[in-house]
């Protein structure tokens, strides 16, 4: 097998109703992929033993977060499994609403999906929730494991069902899967090898069905961006660096670079990098926090986007349209003054039109005024500044936000357009429509 380093890494999020059994898929592949710290899973056998409990491989995720709410280092392959082609990072979605904070603030960057259903009780309204959810948030890769399948008898007709079912939902909101599989969890059946009690089912198990799933684009090749986080002036006597400090979302870094930052269009050159009792290197890359200093010494503020001159620029502005998925207990109101977190600023912003709402639940569409809990809208949003950012489809992490109601996370969201143009064209609309309207005069 190839040096670790050099193995590539997949981020992939397992979802599915409470108590459709993802958890037991997830430890019963790291168990079978050999991906486990060295006897655990002896450790917790002997534990249900002592406990005359029966043995779950659930029970497995419970005893390394165990480790984890204790601060007990966990090496990244154990929080991983692998497979001969590469390395599965697995992020956690306890459920929908935590998923997808956890997802449009960054803190977690799936690339692909495993969706579970239950055999015995089929889709259910979070099944359809968060089919809506990864569409809304571009995730296009999907496999569903229809679990517990040993339960329902093994039964084709049970799994057809959920497939034509749940095929027919996921098309509604834009997502094809590659693959519906019937699995047994508990008894390695579908996962790593095909089941020998499903002769009715021909398609390899799932992780050679995972391992099909396709890379994105390295964020190395792409245009840089970096938001910026925060500004640092030291106080110690001759001592005037001002260091600028923010994470590589996209792109490469160097030192000499002309960036340019957006909404100010303010230029300065990358001067040095800096880090404490190293030395630094000359360049860095996607996912790399760095500090550094600018020559000129500019005046930048936090939440502005660092681009290399001569890239592709972000968009800035103060209107964009986008959908908002509405966690919030009170209705998101046309007319009402949100928070909105965008990267890594924040700017007062307000809802100014409500296009259509849709159910995320049985995808329902509506046209009024609010946007209730767990739905989807479609929305118009001005903030009180200009603002710079992505369309989510060209890049997620400077594509995405989040909604703020009351000092709680209330809504999250993604950018699909940029309304700056039109409002320019309605600004020249008007003024074109006064000047004849003086000349009539």
């Amino acid at each position: 097998m190839s040096d670790n380093s050099l193995r590539e890494q997949f981020n992939i999020v397992v979802v599915g109703h409470v108590d459709h059994g993802k958890s037991t898929v997830i430890g019963r592949l790291l168990a079978d992929t050999g991906s486990l710290p060295d006897g655990k899973l002896e450790q917790v056998q002997r534990e249900c033993a002592r406990t005359s409990k029966p043995f779950e491989y659930a029970f497995l995720l419970d005893a390394l977060k165990a480790e984890q709410a204790q601060g007990i280092t966990i090496d990244t392959a154990r929080s991983s499994f692998k497979s001969e082609r590469r390395d599965y990072i697995i992020i956690d979605a306890p459920g929908h609403i935590e998923f997808l904070k956890n997802m449009i603030t960054g803190a977690a960057r799936a690339e692909a999906a495993l969706l579970i259903i239950d055999a015995k009780e089929g889709v259910r309204e979070n099944s359809r929730r968060h089919g809506t959810l990864l569409s809304l948030l571009g995730i296009r890769q999907v496999v569903v494991g229809v679990k517990k399948i040993d339960l329902a008898d093994y039964s084709q007709s049970v799994f057809e069902t959920i497939q034509k079912e749940y095929t027919a939902f996921l098309a509604q909101v834009g997502l094809h899967p590659q693959a519906f599989l019937p699995l047994a969890a508990f008894h390695g059946e579908n996962l790593i090898v095909s089941s020998q009690r499903m002769p009715w089912f021909h398609q390899e198990p799932l992780l050679a069905q995972m391992d099909r799933f396709v890379k994105e684009v390295r964020p190395d090749a792409q245009d840089l961006r970096l938001p910026v986080q925060d500004v640092y002036k030291f106080t110690e006597a001759g001592d005037d660096r001002r260091i600028v400090a923010g994470r590589i979302e996209a792109g490469t870094l160097h030192v000499n670079d002309e960036v340019v930052f957006y909404p100010s269009h303010k230029k300065a050159r990358v001067k040095t990098f800096e880090e404490f009792n190293v030395q630094p290197p000359q360049s860095y890359g996607p996912g790399k926090s760095v500090g550094f200093t600018l020559d000129p010494e500019i005046y930048v503020q936090q939440g502005e986007l660092m681009v290399r001159s001569g890239q592709k620029p972000p968009h800035t502005g103060t209107r964009l349209r986008g959908n908002v998925f509405w966690m919030g207990r009170k209705p998101m109101i046309v007319g009402k003054k949100y928070k909105l977190k965008l990267h890594t600023g924040e700017v007062p912003v307000w809802l100014e039109e409500i296009r259509s709402v849709l159910d995320a639940s049985d995808l329902s569409s509506s046209k009024k005024n609010q946007i209730d809990q767990h739905e989807v809208g479609e929305c118009v949003l001005e903030t009180f500044k200009p603002v710079a950012f992505d369309l989510s489809s060209d890049l997620a992490p400077t594509g995405r936000f989040v909604l703020v109601d009351d000092y709680e996370i209330a809504g999250g969201g993604i950018i699909l357009e940029d309304l700056g143009k039109e409002q320019k064209l309605l600004e020249r609309h008007l003024e074109n429509r006064e000047r004849q309207w003086d000349r009539s005069q």
